[in-house]
């Protein structure tokens, strides 16, 4: 029998090792300590009552494994030994005040993401929407005398016709009877044009045999070039690709996008706005969702301020926003940035007011376009509605003509979405004793939160136009006309109820404790919600104090969802990430895509979602992966 090397020996147990690492974290246990210790009392705690005092605590050595395990994305080689040494209290309340804690290195690394520093307009400017290419290749719009911004938007504007020039092939070839055309056409596109397919006496195949021709060569020269300017130094190779024609940088891109190996080369040691602007040429939307995902695993890896983390990430799934729908994908970063971010640990009322104004949440629930049944608007009243009435009706007949067969759109009206998920997913829970007449009631509230020019970037505004008018009722109170004012009250009495403080606390503790956290320390932590006006600080102070989060039965007692097991890993194995795309196609692969939840219900905290057969093999899989070094751009 062959025998191993003692290298291939070392090799295969480093590779065991780490993929117990790896699964161990997933189930949050215990890695990084030898067997377990005799267990000591905590009972000489202040302000501990004699039936919390009775309760089982974990040990030291347990305490400082534990907490790394809850308040952060998992421990690093050597952080038991830090958090014991600093002091399990004194680590924690560090980490409640994330001003205190440096995180320069953080900042090094996501210095070269500069969507994440945008403005929702810059990010627009920058990178153009589907409305703007349009708008652009149409003759509606301007391109930009930028000569960065110009590439960009000319190479989307390529894109566009070039995309429009192959539907109308397409609807060429189905009027004159060929309308199986999807093979043959992609045989042509690859290989050249079919002598067999063509009437050489009509007029449009020549054309179209000309375009195919056109292809063909701009491919076969895009070959010749793409190798010459690989060689290139990277300023140099920068330079080669934005003298191209908008239609051969197309063309050349597209090759290197077919081969990650190429592509790699053809970004590296590139500055942060050249990689960008040449992703942009090919899919300009497509950098702003990347550099977002690049951003949120590097802040999870890296940031030494962990809790501030652990919580933007809990609060932005509380407040769930898909980034697939429409101007979502613009709408995130700022989102992220200055309306959960800022918050996490402050007034639970200013978060929720914050959500309720930020565009990214009234676009995703469709409040930016809820009118007032008895509003200005809807009724037709004044110069201005009279004629926003009849602009829309002509634009209607326009679409009407241009597509027939379609619905005829609907009016804009009351809509109940965000209303009634503001209630059941944010505030008091589907048990919170409200009712169908207040989810109504609220909705008229809130007509009138809308965007200014969602399209271009646009802030929150107040329309009072499209505000409902009159008294509205809402959990038993009356709310008399006060424009924008009533929904302020509103989002007010919500943040106050004692359901949502009940709802909160429950949500915060099923994340650090357990599934089904105690009800004596769930009650505990709405006590100080409603005593401190929602001061999130203090309601996860009065849980990280409590016996029942020291209990042995909360140890061990949660599996992380694919995100915590993943970026666990990299931090277990002390793994340095310059390529994120491998961990963010895991977690696409777990079911777990960044910002990629399109419900708002958000993604589920509990075991019993994560935990199946094929989710542990995609760990495992996983596991080996990494530890075996075949994930590009992922050290150990």
């Amino acid at each position: 029998m062959q025998r191993r090397s003692p290298s291939t020996k070392s090799t295969l147990l480093m590779k065991f090792t780490l993929l117990l690492i790896v699964l161990a974290l997933s189930l949050g246990a215990s890695v990084l300590i030898g067997a377990d210790k005799k267990k000591k009392s905590n009972n000489k705690a202040s302000g501990q009552s004699s039936a919390a005092a009775s309760v089982p605590q974990m040990d030291e050595e347990k305490r400082a494994l534990h907490v790394l395990n809850r308040l952060t994305f998992g421990p690093r080689p050597g952080d038991v030994d830090l958090v014991s040494k600093t002091g399990v209290d004194k680590w924690i309340e560090q980490q409640l005040h994330p001003d205190t804690i440096d995180d320069s290195a953080l900042g090094a690394r996501l210095a070269p993401l500069r969507t994440l520093n945008m403005s929702t307009k810059e990010i627009v400017e920058t990178f153009p929407t589907p409305q703007a290419i349009q708008a652009i290749a149409t003759g509606r719009m301007d391109l930009p005398s930028d000569p960065t911004k110009r590439a960009i938007y000319e190479a989307a504007v390529a894109n566009y016709k070039a995309a429009q020039e192959r539907k109308n092939d397409n609807n060429g070839q189905q009027g004159n009877g060929q309308g199986g055309t999807t093979q043959n056409q992609q045989a042509e596109d690859a290989n050249g044009p079919n002598p067999s397919m063509a009437d050489p006496n009509n007029s449009n195949d020549m054309a179209a045999k000309a375009k195919r021709e056109e292809r063909q060569e701009s491919r076969m020269y895009a070959e010749l070039k793409a190798q010459e300017i690989l060689d290139m130094q990277p300023d140099q190779r920068y330079e080669a690709i934005m003298k191209l024609s908008p239609q051969e940088r197309q063309v050349m891109l597209r090759s290197f996008n077919n081969n990650n190996g190429d592509r790699q080369q053809l970004l590296n040691d590139l500055s942060p706005q050249q990689r960008e602007t040449l992703m942009a040429l090919t899919n300009p939307q497509q950098v702003v969702a990347l550099e977002l995902q690049e951003g949120k695993i590097l802040r999870a890896a890296y940031s030494e301020r962990q809790l501030e983390e652990v919580m933007t990430d809990f609060w932005f799934n509380h407040f769930n926003v898909f980034i697939n729908k429409g101007p979502d994908r613009y709408l995130i970063t700022s989102y992220e940035r200055d309306v959960i971010r800022p918050h996490v640990f402050g007034k639970f009322k200013d978060l929720l007011l914050a959500t309720a104004q930020s565009p990214a949440m009234l676009f995703y629930l469709d409040n930016w376009q809820s009118v007032g049944p008895n509003s200005d608007v809807a009724q037709g009243r004044g110069g201005n509605g009279n004629r926003r009435r009849q602009n829309g009706n002509f634009r209607r007949k326009q679409n009407q003509a241009k597509n027939k067969g379609q619905q005829q759109q609907q009016r804009r009206g009351l809509n109940e979405n965000y209303a009634r998920e503001i209630m059941e997913l944010h505030t008091l829970g589907v048990d919170g004793g409200y009712t169908q007449k207040d989810v109504t009631e609220l909705a008229k509230i809130l007509t009138g939160w809308t965007i200014d020019q969602p399209q271009r970037g646009g802030d929150f505004v107040f329309n009072e136009r499209w505000h409902e008018p009159g008294k509205k009722a809402l959990l038993g109170q009356t709310f008399k006309e006060d424009g924008q004012k009533e929904g302020e009250r509103a989002i007010e009495l919500l943040a106050r109820n004692p359901s949502t403080a009940n709802f909160i606390s429950r949500k915060l503790a099923m994340r650090f404790v357990s599934d089904t956290p105690p009800q004596a320390l769930v009650d505990r932590m709405a006590q100080t919600f409603l005593k401190s006006d929602g001061d999130i600080r203090e309601v996860l102070r009065t849980m990280f104090k409590s016996p029942e989060f020291w209990s042995t039965d909360s140890y061990r007692a949660k599996v992380k969802t694919p995100l915590e097991f993943v970026v666990s890993s990299v931090r277990a194995t002390n793994a340095d990430v310059t390529n994120v795309q491998p961990l963010v196609q895991t977690l696409n692969r777990m079911g777990m895509p960044l910002y990629g939840m399109q419900p708002p219900t958000g993604y589920s905290m509990k075991q019993d979602v994560w935990v199946n057969s094929s989710a542990l093999l995609d760990r495992m899989n996983f596991a080996l992966a990494l530890g075996g070094g075949r994930l590009n751009g992922i050290q150990i």
